[in-house]
């Protein structure tokens, strides 16, 4: 029973709501958002990454309120939520459905989603209100607001769909399954520990997780991005041929191979961009929730963050992963996409099956709470009075709930929420597109 539920899901999942909707709806956007900033996410990059050095070496030269948390720690804090197991785990799953050619569409929405991003961090910070007791409280459900002002309850729904998605069921039975699998632990040691270590972490709000996510993710790239680099070297000859496996695949399809299942170009594509999507973040309204907390009073000097944060995302990490599983061969094997990349690296390192696990949790920790912080924030939104309280009883169920079945379920929950955020955000980006400022 629960199969078919969950694969009539997966057919609404990738067919409509990533599927024409979606990539209807990414494409038109983000073109015409990209043409309406001239394109800034690329001609001016490099102003993007000046504007992150900048900051990171704790530079002044920018008005900030005295309440909020430190720019460049709120960035961390949001990036830990796009750089995790969804770049390791999440994106193979895309290339074990969709084929090689996911890899293309994965690189396409990095470009138009990027302004996207862009777009709901500058609304966010622009539409944010003090919190109650410190701070600034900002996201969809404000601006939806000032878009829809006759239609209010459009923000209690993407609030609502929001407290779905900040409970990250996905990574949270990808590490229960990495732990139990390779050190042999008691699966409800494993799923209380963490459990107990996630409520901790948020009890602390964005300041605690952003100071970890600021060693763990700097720490994150440069390891793994080492691993895959040497991989890539090693097997450099193979390169050209991979280049055209996933051309061809992203416009033509693939065969079955192995245990690879065959696909269509249409499934590359939803595959590629729901991905890519999940991974960084586009258009969910996640990272406006984090980047309110800011102390810049510019909105504009936040949100180029979210260029920098989708280039790292996707550009680096999870073209890295891709390449990897492709170059080694690991897409076509039988293999459940949470031990993928562990197979992978294990043909060239030795003890990945000590180092991934613990790799895993490092990264999926911080997106964890970060997300949760969110989920928490629109719980709050919904019902100021015992929102917090409910929300959290219902993220320890479903952390609980979908642990005891297979993770692909968790990602197509998490899609589908994802989706829903996705159309309804957009329509509020666009609707106060003239009010955002692109002048990078």
């Amino acid at each position: 029973m629960i199969d078919e539920i969950f694969n009539a899901l997966a057919y609404f999942n990738d067919t409509i709501l990533w599927g024409y909707l979606g990539i209807g709806l990414i494409l038109t956007s983000g073109l015409y958002l990209s043409f309406k900033a001239r394109f800034a996410q690329f001609f001016k990059f490099h102003k993007v990454v000046l504007h992150f050095i900048h900051c990171a070496k704790g530079a002044k030269g920018h008005d900030m309120h005295d309440e909020g948390v430190s720019p460049i720690r709120v960035f961390f804090a949001s990036i830990g939520g796009c750089i995790g197991i969804g770049n390791i785990t999440g994106i193979v799953l895309g290339v074990q459905i969709g084929g090689p050619g996911a890899l293309v569409w994965v690189l396409t929405i990095a470009i138009l989603g990027s302004i996207i991003k862009y777009s709901e961090i500058y609304l966010g910070v622009k539409y944010r209100r003090r919190g109650k007791k410190s701070g600034f409280d900002g996201g969809p459900m404000y601006f939806l607001q000032k878009a829809f002002p006759k239609a209010k309850w459009v923000a209690g729904i993407m609030a609502f769909f929001l407290c779905i998605y900040g409970i990250e069921i996905y990574m949270f039975s990808v590490i229960k399954s990495s732990f139990v699998a390779n050190f042999g632990l008691n699966q409800w040691v494993v799923m209380l520990g963490l459990l107990a270590l996630i409520l901790i972490t948020v009890a602390g709000g964005i300041q605690r997780v952003g100071a970890i996510s600021s060693y763990l993710i700097p720490l994150f790239v440069v390891i793994y991005l080492g691993m895959t680099i040497y991989v890539l070297t090693v097997n450099a000859g193979q390169i050209p041929s991979l280049i055209k496996l996933v051309l061809r695949s992203a416009f033509e399809g693939h065969a079955p191979l192995g245990g690879f299942a065959g696909s269509t170009a249409l499934i590359a594509l939803s595959k590629g961009f729901s991905s890519a999507a999940y991974s960084g973040d586009v258009g969910i309204g996640y990272a406006s929730i984090i980047n309110s907390e800011t102390r810049f009073t510019d909105p504009k000097n936040q949100a180029i963050f979210a260029i920098f944060a989708i280039f790292l995302d996707t550009y680096v990490v999870c073209t890295c992963t891709i390449l990897l599983v492709l170059m080694t061969g690991a897409w076509t094997q039988p293999i459940d996409s949470t031990l993928m990349v562990q197979h992978a690296l294990a043909q060239y390192f030795p003890y990945m099956e000590y180092f991934m696990p613990i790799f895993l949790f490092v990264l999926a920790f911080s997106t964890i709470a970060t997300y949760m912080i969110a989920g928490m924030k629109c719980a709050a939104f919904l019902a100021p009075k015992n929102g917090i309280k409910l929300y959290v009883s219902y993220a320890i169920f479903a952390f609980l709930f979908f642990s005891f079945y297979e993770s692909k379920y968790a990602f197509l929950v998490m899609n589908i929420a994802g989706g829903f955020l996705m159309l309804i955000n957009i329509a509020g980006i666009l609707k106060l597109r003239n009010e955002i400022d692109y002048k990078i």
